[in-house]
């Protein structure tokens, strides 16, 4: 749920300002204003309306959540509904969800939210994920926490210390252009995991070839397969809860492991 702040919208426009490095002047260049007008804003002097709060927060690229925190601050009411991807109302998002999981297969695929919980999963994911700790699969599934844990995928992940460090730097950047508490103790949890006892030394770029993109390497069965990882969100999203929903599906990264995969998982 989005809650009011005690910092006042002026406050909150500021910070997201310099959080995105823009002068008063560019961002009055861009919302087709006044530089005078923003630093009124800015200063409390000025009451913006919503209109404007909604255009200085498109300018501004503040996430959705966020926007509802601003307009609360300038005492309007939220404008984004925020529904769980269980609720009755998103039925037929949660079954295209499903249908493009199950469409992906042999290859791994899921849906996550905006603290990596998981919301859906195909069995290319599930057949990873054996050996995982039972307490790690005990809903909700946090997929950072099930791949950065040590009783999780990290002892099979042959180029953990590369992997690791892709993930944690993907999620130091999400956290410098948002402000989420609940992803900042993901991070910091799963940031002081300590890294296996063995294993996990190996780097993608020791094979005899360079890779095109940095691929998790793990164990399964006695094969070790490689993925390369692509994330996509949904367009124009009109919920808090869609606008933070990411689908990343998992590449074959050479011709062993889609050769693998097709073994592994039938029909």
């Amino acid at each position: 749920m989005t809650t009011a702040t005690s910092a006042g919208v002026g406050e909150l426009l500021r910070g997201w300002r310099t959080r995105r490095r823009i002068s008063q002047l560019e961002l009055a260049l861009r919302a087709d204003s006044s530089s005078r007008h923003i630093s009124f804003i800015e200063t409390g002097r000025s009451r913006p309306s919503q209109e404007m709060v909604l255009r200085l927060a498109d300018h501004l690229e503040v996430p959705m959540r966020e926007r509802n925190a601003l307009l609360l601050a300038a005492g309007y009411a939220p404008l984004y509904p925020e529904r769980s991807v269980d609720d009755p109302s998103m039925g037929t998002l949660r079954e295209g969800m499903e249908r493009l999981l199950t469409g992906y297969e042999p290859y791994p695929a899921l849906v996550m939210n905006g603290t990596y919980e998981v919301q859906a999963a195909n069995r290319g994911i599930a057949m990873l994920m054996e050996g995982v700790a039972r307490h790690l699969l005990v809903p909700p599934l946090n997929a950072m926490r099930i791949t950065l844990h040590p009783e999780g995928m990290a002892p099979r992940i042959r180029n953990f210390r590369e992997w690791r460090a892709h993930l944690l730097d993907q999620m130091d950047r999400q956290l410098s252009l948002m402000r989420s508490p609940a992803l900042r103790a993901v991070y910091e949890e799963v940031s002081a995991y300590p890294l296996p006892e063995s294993g996990g030394r190996e780097s993608a770029m020791a094979g005899s070839h360079t890779p095109f993109a940095l691929p998790m390497m793990i164990e399964h069965g006695g094969r070790v397969l490689s993925f390369i990882s692509t994330i996509a969100t949904f367009n124009t999203p009109m919920d808090v809860t869609v606008s933070e929903l990411a689908i990343e599906t998992f590449i074959p990264a050479d011709r062993e492991t889609a050769a693998a995969l097709g073994e592994l998982i039938t029909p």
